[in-house]
């Protein structure tokens, strides 16, 4: 289980108040390890959360006894492969309407022919995979070690309309 996950972003704030958006639930400053980070709260069960740092900033194991620190890059890479799926209570067309406003890219993609996901480009740079409730059905009766080794099976996705 994952309770959160940390991404980069070049206006930190608006991008957690946006994730929080998606989510319901809300942004808030996140002091402890990066300056001008936040950190956007779903405010469920799990206390799920994503961190939001300023773009630049990547995290170093600290000698002794100590935390991690946050040292900044100052060239970082605007694409990385870090990404997360996330469930939103939202429709599809409510989702599409905030990348919409933002100027941002998102669109519907089937994963696999199996389960959909709207591909929504923060900053047009960090891709969350923004699943509504019946993307997250899809999912989650696919997403299991037995399913996925049915798959792999199968050979790759696609195989065996070309075969």
């Amino acid at each position: 289980m994952i309770f959160h996950l940390s991404i980069a972003a070049r206006d930190p704030r608006h991008v957690a108040s946006v994730i929080a958006e998606l989510w319901g639930g809300e942004a808030l400053p996140f002091p402890p390890v990066a300056q001008g980070s936040w950190v956007a709260m779903a405010g469920d069960e799990r206390g799920t959360t994503m961190e939001v740092y300023p773009a630049g900033a990547e995290l170093r194991p600290a000698e002794g006894d100590a935390d991690a620190t946050a040292a900044m890059n100052p060239s970082p890479a605007r694409h990385v492969a870090t990404h997360a799926a996330i469930a939103s209570p939202l429709s599809a067309e409510a989702v599409q309407a905030i990348a919409a406003r933002e100027g941002w890219l998102s669109k519907y993609r089937k994963r696999g022919g199996v389960f959909g996901v709207i591909e929504f480009w923060l900053e047009n740079a960090v891709m969350l995979e923004v699943l509504t409730p019946e993307m997250q059905q899809e999912y989650t009766g696919f997403m299991s070690p037995d399913a996925w080794r049915a798959m792999l099976a199968a050979g790759p996705p696609g195989a065996a309309a070309a075969g």
